[in-house]
């Protein structure tokens, strides 16, 4: 494993040291440096990251629970792969989330928050020109959050949250095909118009296909990947 890639723990935040260690594992295999089927080795994280092993052990377990990673007997602890049962569950309840959440915003949201929505896809605007994936991946993150915000349903907002951590492995993989950015920002504004109108079946609707059109680009994306390893 390459030292170089997971960078020390910066102990500067109020979160016990297991739980950066976690955040600092899962963004690693969300943004690819760790790559799926990966073998995580305690030792050589710990003196990467400049922790014990303990923590890096209760790291792993968290990330397991959460589908990150997979135990396998006698063999260690080891980057989960992505199977299409895996992206067709979780876009399956996304997509009908999603949609709950657009309709209710529809009804509820306020002029603060749609003008929120209507700032961040102007800011998307500059990191596209960049090509700063990392920073458009943040921003669409946002925009989600202020939409389902604005349906004014916590526990809807609760389950869609669980799902947050795992989605973001599908949304930077995604995105990351060409041309799927550009035609996420046109979704959007598409979707923010029908909010802004009140309309709630158009919202749901716009809401739905989004998800559907993120899916088939992400399925697309492992498909080609696939073909080029083979």
């Amino acid at each position: 494993m390459n030292k170089q890639r997971i960078l020390p723990i910066k102990l500067d935040s109020y979160k016990p040291l297991r739980e950066l260690v976690s955040d600092a594992l899962r963004e690693a295999i969300v943004n690819g440096t760790l790559r799926a089927g990966e073998r995580l080795m305690e030792i050589q994280l710990a003196e990467d990251m400049g922790v014990s092993r303990t923590p890096v052990r209760e790291a792993i377990r968290k990330l397991e629970l959460e589908g990150f990673v997979v135990m396998l007997p006698r063999k260690g602890a080891y980057v989960a792969d992505i199977s299409i049962k895996d992206i067709n569950e979780v876009f399956e309840i996304r997509t009908a989330l999603d949609g709950l959440a657009a309709g209710l915003a529809a009804e509820r949201i306020t002029e603060g928050e749609l003008e929120q929505l209507e700032r961040l896809l102007v800011e998307i605007g500059k990191p596209i020109e960049q090509g700063d994936l990392e920073l458009v991946v943040e921003i669409d993150t946002r925009f989600h959050d202020v939409l389902y915000k604005a349906s004014r349903n916590d526990r809807l907002v609760g389950i869609i949250g669980n799902l947050r951590e795992l989605f973001q492995r599908f949304r930077t993989i995604s995105m990351a095909f060409p041309g799927r950015i550009k035609e996420t920002v046109e979704e959007h504004k598409r979707l923010v118009e029908a909010i802004s109108q009140r309309d709630v079946e158009l919202a749901q609707r716009l809401a739905r296909e989004h998800m559907e059109n993120a899916e088939g680009t992400l399925l697309e994306t492992l498909a080609t990947a696939h073909e080029m390893e083979s």
